[in-house]
């Protein structure tokens, strides 16, 4: 596609490192082994690097549904011209106006639209595997390849992985093709060299260097963000393309800019190989990827939780909810538990626990680390798997309610928070079964503590510290104990079909 997702500073989010038009570069030979770079006159020479690399980097031009572009891709439509729509429009305007009475206007029949762009990929084996970006290929109804020798091959999508942004295409060729291979991306360090091939506006082949400006950079476009940032200039048209270290070894997939032009400001991101490396592996053998699955929905713990808790710190996974039947349900996980490893591997996150799991074979054993009820233990679950999302964050604030309010209310506490039954009519206003029990917030005070965490009129508490909530008395009655302490205390929510948990304090006095 003609792509390199961009982010657009302040003004928008869009996805696309790919470009508008296809030149199709002419290149040397490809050579076996690549050089290190050299320095001269205090410059570092990346020249003999580029030679070796370069021919196993190709444009890669596809063709698809108009619908199937992405918001923000820079396409081309090929069915018509902009001249001629406005023609079209033109005429269907002026025969409304001043067609006969009584005679039905058709109107003209269309062409379906196709949407062309262009990017960059790579090939890893010989025999023609080609590695690109998801947002380049995925949707594509016909693909072609430009190898740097000027021959163009049309190239079969393997498999994609959307929430990885990968795609996997293969091509036919009469003779062995230059590749390159995946470097260690674990190795990657902040400051050292790196060099970008890739097909930046449709213009062909061209090298950029930088150095890697930081790792692990999360800019919010997945649950498996782990990015690589560089400052090598990155443009559209380079989406999919190879971010080289010094050795010649790819170490990430340039696939996103951040910029409020959207042009290189120096501010690229590549998929670490690492990430990239298995999930290549599955679309060749499956053509998808299968993940695992542990069956929980889970939260970022904050200091108020990780107090109410008697955590020393707001590492590991809040488990807000546990699916039925699940992997986890099987293995005892339970509401209020937080995850704190994963076969001996600490869970810093939830984005670290969804990587983890999510990369495990669905069918193995994983020791699961958890903290409950102020204590360390250790539970066995038999990870399941499907195409579902793996895990699911739950925010720490929800959308408003729309439910109504009920008529019965408990006294306001210091906390900010009224309190009610759970009526006939509340239930229906909120679409509540009879399986939520608890007490309905009837009001929460503006800038109160309860309004400071997100609590909204409608929620359902079903849970203070780890007493289960059956009327607002019971909820009243822990909340004042709860206040006695001066700690925060524990409250289980439910909100719209899903449960997550908060920490609340009392108002100063």
């Amino acid at each position: 596609m003609t792509k390199t997702k961009t982010i657009l500073s302040a003004l928008a989010l869009t996805t696309a490192l790919t470009a508008p038009a296809l030149i199709a570069p002419l290149f040397s030979a490809p050579a076996a082994v690549a050089a290190a770079p050299t320095v001269v006159s205090g410059v570092q020479d990346f020249s003999d690097l580029a030679a070796k690399v370069t021919p196993a980097v190709v444009n890669v031009a596809v063709t698809m549904k108009a619908g199937a572009a992405d918001d923000g891709d820079d396409v081309q439509m090929s069915d018509r011209s902009g001249q001629q729509q406005q023609m079209e429009e033109f005429m269907q305007h002026f025969a409304e106006r001043f067609g006969q009475k009584g005679m039905p206007q058709a109107k003209p029949q269309r062409p379906a639209q196709k949407a062309q762009a262009v990017g960059t990929g790579f090939i890893v084996d010989a025999s023609g595997w080609i590695v690109t970006n998801y947002h380049v290929a995925g949707k594509a109804d016909s693909i072609t390849v430009t190898l740097t020798d000027g021959r163009k091959l049309s190239a079969k999508l393997v498999g994609g992985d959307e929430k990885t942004d990968l795609a996997l295409l293969k091509v036919e060729s009469d003779k062995p093709l230059p590749f390159v291979s995946f470097g260690d991306a674990t190795k990657v360090r902040v400051g050292q060299p790196v060099m970008a091939v890739g097909n930046p506006f449709g213009l062909g082949g061209t090298v950029t260097t930088g150095i890697v400006s930081a790792r692990g950079r999360d800019i919010h476009s997945g649950p498996f963000d782990d990015y690589i940032q560089t400052d090598a200039a990155i443009n559209r048209g380079n989406s999919g393309g190879p971010l080289f270290d010094i050795e010649g070894k790819v170490i990430g997939i340039n696939t996103a800019i951040f910029s409020p032009t959207g042009g290189s400001v120096g501010l690229g991101f590549a998929i670490p190989a690492s990430l990239a490396q298995p999930v290549v592996e599955q679309l060749k053998v499956n053509g998808k990827v299968e993940r695992g699955l542990l069956g929980v929905q889970i939260q970022p713990l904050n200091d108020e939780l990780a107090k109410s808790m008697s955590l020393d710190s707001e590492k590991g996974a809040l488990v807000a909810q546990v699916t039925p039947d699940s992997a986890a349900m099987a293995a005892g996980v339970q509401a209020g538990d937080v995850i704190k490893s994963v076969d001996g591997k600490n869970v810093e996150t939830i984005k670290d626990l969804t990587r983890m799991i999510s990369g495990m074979k669905p069918g193995t054993s994983a020791k699961i680390g958890l903290w409950r009820d102020g204590k360390d233990m250790t539970v066995t679950a038999k990870i399941g798997g499907d195409q579902k999302d793996e895990a699911k964050a739950v925010k720490t604030s929800a959308d408003k309610s729309d439910g109504k309010q009920a008529d019965k209310k408990a006294e306001p506490m210091s906390y900010g928070v009224s309190l009610a039954p759970i009526s006939k009519e509340a239930r229906e206003g909120l679409k509540l079964d009879d399986s939520v029990k608890g007490a309905l917030i009837a009001a929460v005070e503006p800038g109160s503590p309860a309004d400071d965490i997100g609590l909204k009129q409608g929620d359902v508490l079903q849970q203070v510290g780890k007493e289960a909530v059956d009327s607002p008395q019971t909820a009243v009655d822990k909340l004042k104990e709860a206040k006695k302490t001066g700690k925060p205390v524990l409250m289980k929510v439910y909100r719209e079909g899903m449960t997550r948990f908060v920490a609340i304090s009392p108002r100063a006095a």
